[in-house]
């Protein structure tokens, strides 16, 4: 055993954080928790460090298991009693007949916490070197290539700030020995043995037999990521190149990209994609859009479309565009719990922010705001009492009486308590919050824009 496993545990996670983490420990925290073992263990180990950074947990309730309202109050209780603030956001898990609920359930988890994130926070997720070792078999039983086969990066851009991994070096075994030795409780999520699940297989029958025959199999794979990563970091400085030499402001000079070795010219289509924030084509779309449509006749005006991108060739100019831009009251999270005297709460889909602010001549009665709100957008049907005795309004005739933008009327977000509505962002507030003349503690709700 090397000199930094003998280690206490919440030392290699300090140190971990520090060598990914320049500015460290000044960097704002909030991990990612799911109430599992990895999880957990972070979560502890962090709230007990001596210098304890600035920290939150943020935790995304799927709404797949009969047991996820139970899983969110494990969280809640653990996170109290850890002195740190939890977010927990719901998420709708969308997927189209035939698709991978596992992948969807995570693009919707890894969208809430995106949106959850504040400006340069970074977000602390709990993979480890056994997690490195199954993302690695699954990228290379799909045919990945150099960028899928680095698997998950210590620390990368994420939202509006950083994720980072400071578990990537640590086995599972490790931390669930720590995890008994403290006496932690966790969560169990019994979808975890389903092998119907790529990775659930991979990970009771398959990994198993690898260690069984190479123990050091997660290291081993995970320096082996870290090898395929640094040689994409190098196809990416040369794409790089390639790019800014072939752009015509948002565009690429198809003159240009025709002088470039077809596997070049690849690269940097794959990397120009990739930075105008586009989902990367299958292979075969790869393959028509670096060969036949740079090909064809400049008067031909070829496309090729994929996961609602389209690259789009006139004359010398080769464009990208999206082409089925969901709607805000498409993304993936429908309800967000927030507790606003605590801290602001940043919206999905650069919705803002909403914030509760002390203000001696606001409309709300602060001595009866609940706690904790719901944060969720239109549905229909919404409803407002405002004013004592006076009729219940229609959201919808509030919005038209006061010519909101109908574009704009999707992206309102309202404030609820249980079942009854108290305020539409900071344009309208229910007479059950609203403050009485000669109320001392008033203030209101802002919506940052």
């Amino acid at each position: 055993m090397s000199e930094r496993r003998k280690e206490p545990l919440p030392r290699r996670i300090e140190a971990a954080l520090a060598a990914l983490l320049p500015e460290y420990p000044r960097s704002a925290l909030a991990v990612a928790f799911s109430g599992g073992l990895d999880s957990t263990v972070l979560l502890v180990a962090l709230a007990g460090l001596k210098r304890r950074p600035p920290l939150r947990a943020l935790h995304i309730d799927h709404g797949l298991h009969p047991s996820s309202g139970a899983w969110a109050s494990h969280c809640r209780a653990l996170a109290a009693r850890l002195d740190i603030p939890l977010t927990i956001a719901k998420v709708e898990v969308r997927h189209a007949r035939g698709a991978s609920l596992e992948s969807a359930a995570r693009e919707a988890r890894y969208a809430a916490l995106a949106a959850a994130l504040g400006a340069d926070e970074v977000l602390l997720t709990a993979q480890h070197a056994d997690d490195q070792l199954e993302t690695v078999l699954l990228q290379l039983l799909r045919g990945a290539g150099l960028r899928g086969l680095a698997a998950m990066p210590a620390v990368a851009p994420f939202g509006r700030g950083r994720i980072a991994r400071p578990l990537l070096e640590m086995e599972r075994a490790e931390l669930e020995a720590w995890a008994h030795q403290h006496a932690l409780e966790w969560v169990e999520d019994a979808t975890n043995t389903d092998e119907r699940f790529d990775r659930n297989y991979l990970r009771r029958s398959v990994t198993p037999l690898l260690r069984a025959r190479w123990p050091a199999a997660s290291r081993a794979v995970s320096r082996a990521a870290r090898h395929a990563a640094e040689a994409q970091r190098l196809l990416d400085l040369l794409a790089r190149v390639d790019v800014e030499r072939a752009s015509i402001a948002d565009a690429l000079a198809v003159t240009h990209l025709r002088t470039l070795p077809e596997d070049r010219r690849r690269n940097a289509l794959r990397y120009w994609i990739v930075q105008r924030g586009h989902p990367l084509p299958d292979s075969r779309r790869l393959a028509e859009l670096a060969g036949a449509l740079i090909a064809a006749r400049a008067d031909a005006h070829p496309e090729v479309r994929w996961a609602g991108s389209r690259a789009c060739r006139e004359g010398n100019r080769l464009s990208l565009e999206r082409t089925n831009d969901r709607n805000v009251t498409d993304v993936a999270v429908c309800d967000l719990e927030w507790y606003p005297r605590q801290r602001a709460l940043e919206l999905p889909a650069g919705l803002g922010r909403l914030e509760l602010a002390l203000d001696p001549h606001g409309p709300l009665d602060l001595d009866v705001i609940p706690e904790p709100l719901t944060v969720r957008l239109r549905r229909g049907g919404e409803r407002l009492r405002l004013r004592r005795g006076g009729p219940r309004r229609l959201l919808k005739s509030l919005l038209q009486e006061s010519r909101v933008p109908h574009a704009d009327r999707a992206r309102i977000p309202l404030l609820w308590s249980g079942d009854r509505l108290l305020a539409a962002a900071d344009l309208w507030v229910d007479a059950a919050v609203r403050a009485e003349s000669g109320q001392r503690r008033r203030g209101r709700f802002i919506w940052h824009r």
